[in-house]
């Protein structure tokens, strides 16, 4: 069956699947893989060191694939400038961006005279409508089910992303909670025209730098095995619970000051369990979806799986 939505003609993929950006994860190597399975691989740019550093990952990524994919940008979480990164993803011609956390119109406006294809996640119906106006080419919306750094409004996917559909023109792409074929074609019966993935692309063979642990843990886990941290400073993420994050929210609850919480939540602290597999010194983002989790395929497999399980269902709808 052909897989033809307004998002596959936008990005110029075969299948509306798209990779999340995946702190300190996604690089060449995983990105390449989806993109050469039919969907949009991304690298992370602001987990890179230096600008320097992204360019030599995007043309690592195209010595890879000669498929498109994208480079994304987790802005106002890193504390760093982003606008030298984002001149070196214009100059190396790189075909879209998509736009995580803070405000996305700086960027947007920098990409305005380039050809790019600029994707924004949102968590509210406002910030879809807003991020349109500001020229989005199309909007990823997360409900609370995703992993990493979610809406303050604690609203599902199966709600969300309908009132997005209805409230923009742009295509909408669904995030949060899927995590195969069945989710897949449920974000498209609620007028989704496709879907971003994060927590299931890493417990793939393709994502080489996540620790043996934290695949572990993903296909271990339960969807009840993850909490919320960081809510009490306005910045609400999913992770992989665990004594080091029950000790977050401990001071969560008794001290809520950025502050109080610095030395627990950083991206070192982070890459001492995704990198180093300790999972007693650090945490790993992680959505519902980990309850579905159980095994570590290519990348290759798991889309390919993902297909066949959503024709089966295609083939039942008559669609």
């Amino acid at each position: 069956m052909k897989w033809h939505t307004r998002l596959t003609e936008l990005l110029q993929i075969q299948y509306p699947i798209v990779q999340g950006g995946l702190a300190y994860l996604a690089y060449a190597n995983l990105a390449a893989a989806v993109s050469n399975a039919g969907g949009l691989g991304q690298i992370t740019a602001m987990s890179l060191p230096d600008a320097d550093a992204l360019r030599q990952e995007i043309q690592l990524a195209r010595s890879l694939t000669d498929k498109p994919f994208g480079v994304n940008f987790a802005i106002g979480q890193h504390g760093i400038g982003y606008e030298d990164r984002v001149q070196v993803a214009i100059a190396e011609k790189v075909p879209v961006v998509t736009i995580t956390g803070g405000n996305p119109a700086p960027i947007l406006e920098m990409l305005l005279p380039t050809d790019i294809k600029a994707l924004v996640l949102v968590s509210t119906r406002r910030q879809a409508q807003k991020a349109e106006q500001l020229g989005a080419a199309a909007v990823i919306v997360v409900g609370q089910e995703g992993g990493g750094h979610l809406g303050r409004d604690d609203v599902g996917t199966m709600v969300l992303v309908p009132q997005v559909v209805d409230a923009v023109k742009i295509p909408v792409v669904a995030s949060g909670g899927i995590g195969d074929g069945r989710g897949w074609m449920a974000a498209h019966a609620l007028g989704a025209e496709g879907i971003e993935m994060g927590t299931r692309f890493i417990a793939t063979q393709e994502c080489i730098h996540a620790s043996a642990s934290y695949k572990n843990a993903l296909i271990e886990s339960s969807e009840s095995d993850t909490v919320v941290i960081k809510r009490s400073i306005g910045a609400p993420a999913r992770v992989l619970r665990s004594d080091f994050t029950d000790k977050v929210v401990e001071i969560e609850h008794h001290s809520p000051t950025y502050e109080s919480l610095k030395d627990y939540i950083s991206g070192e602290v982070n890459k001492r369990w995704i990198y180093d597999g300790i999972k007693e010194e650090g945490f790993g983002w992680a959505g519902q979806v980990t309850g579905m989790i159980h095994d570590i395929p290519t990348v290759s497999e798991l889309i390919d799986r993902m297909v066949s399980e959503a024709d089966t269902i295609r083939e039942k709808w008559g669609y």
